[in-house]
């Protein structure tokens, strides 16, 4: 299957995702009372973390079809998203500054004068359009990093706590072994053995990011087991599965929840830190700070580069951690109860 149809599908799966979601909140009492609750305290934060999730999608949906604009050509076999067409015939040759009317170096008259609010860069790519492009990565390697974790999470640790016994021994080996090795050697290793590519990375940060989310549901499993109707359940004779499908994960799915926004920024982080280190993921934020080092040391430096990468990295992971903190808030038991 081409890369692009796969892009395709994955655009519908998470706006199909994102309506049923919406609709179960929308009759659950409850959640839809958090929901309102969490757009009340953080309507800013919401609105910005649905910018970049529109600029993302944008990004992904790709179809192929010839286009001309300017000096750019795209032939009838390529595929190009949304956003890569929004930005057509934006190439120059070389740097330029924010709204220059001139290349950086040199000063020759650029073919789009004052039409780049955040200036080119070396191949004179359009810096807006880079940076934009980053939130597709960005949000992948969170979403789909944190979809690979956090079932790993919950399978090992809810088995863990719920069985107990050999199983739990061993899972807790597991995690142990895991905690005490130093996290970014490990993924360094992992990305080297699998090579460099997106799913990759993704791979390995999820390999690396269940061992806080189990053990915390390992021992909030070891508390719900022991209740009153969990119990009541074991005793009429009630699966072991139905059990826990019933009462045990809807007692977790606040953690789930919390975990999520909060490993999130924790992910994008990594990558970055990664991209730093030389294997990170073609076209993220990373990536171009990293490529930005060499361009600080320059006479006169090259400064916008790594302004709208790292404040579009900040925007993005302020805004997730401000949703994160509020859902604390506002799912927390212990918090509500500690409210006046």
């Amino acid at each position: 299957m081409e890369p692009h149809v796969i892009s395709n599908v994955v655009v519908v799966l998470v706006l199909l995702a994102g309506f049923g979601i919406a609709a179960f909140v929308r009759r659950n009492r409850m959640w839809n009372d958090a929901l309102r609750e969490l757009w009340r305290r953080r309507p800013v934060a919401i609105v910005v973390v649905a910018i970049y999730a529109g600029v993302a999608l944008l990004d992904s949906a790709a179809w192929m079809g010839g286009v001309e604009s300017g000096e750019d050509v795209v032939a009838a076999h390529e595929a190009k998203s949304v956003l890569d067409r929004l930005f057509l015939g934006t190439q120059e040759k070389s740097y330029s500054a924010p709204f220059a009317d001139a290349e950086f170096y040199g000063g020759a008259d650029l073919a789009h004068p004052g039409s780049h609010p955040f200036g080119t860069d070396i191949l004179g790519r359009d810096v807006l359009y880079l940076t934009l492009k980053g939130a597709r990565v960005a949000l992948l390697i969170g979403g789909l990093t944190s979809l690979i974790a956090i079932p790993l999470a919950l399978l090992l640790g809810v088995s863990a706590g719920y069985f107990g016994g050999r199983l739990d021994d061993a899972v807790f080996f597991l995690i142990s072994t895991l905690a005490s090795i130093p996290g970014l050697l490990l993924l360094i290793a992992l990305i080297m053995v699998m090579g460099q590519s997106t799913f990759s990375v993704c791979i390995a940060l999820g390999v690396t990011s269940w061992v806080g989310l189990s053990r915390v549901t390992r021992g909030e499993t070891l508390k719900l087991r022991e209740l009153d109707y969990v119990k009541a359940a074991r005793a009429l004779g009630v699966s072991q599965l139905r059990i826990l499908v019933r009462h045990i994960l809807p007692n977790l799915m606040h953690l789930v929840i919390i975990t999520f926004v909060l490993m999130f920024s924790g992910l994008v982080l990594s990558e970055a830190i990664l991209s730093w280190l030389g294997i990170g993921v073609d076209g993220s934020w990373g990536q171009m700070i990293d490529q930005a080092r060499d361009e600080l040391t320059r006479s006169p430096i090259i400064w916008w580069n790594i302004l709208a990468s790292g404040t579009a990295l900040f925007g993005l992971l302020l805004a997730v951690n401000f949703v994160g903190d509020a859902l604390r808030d506002i799912l927390d038991p212990r918090t509500l109860r500690d409210q006046p």
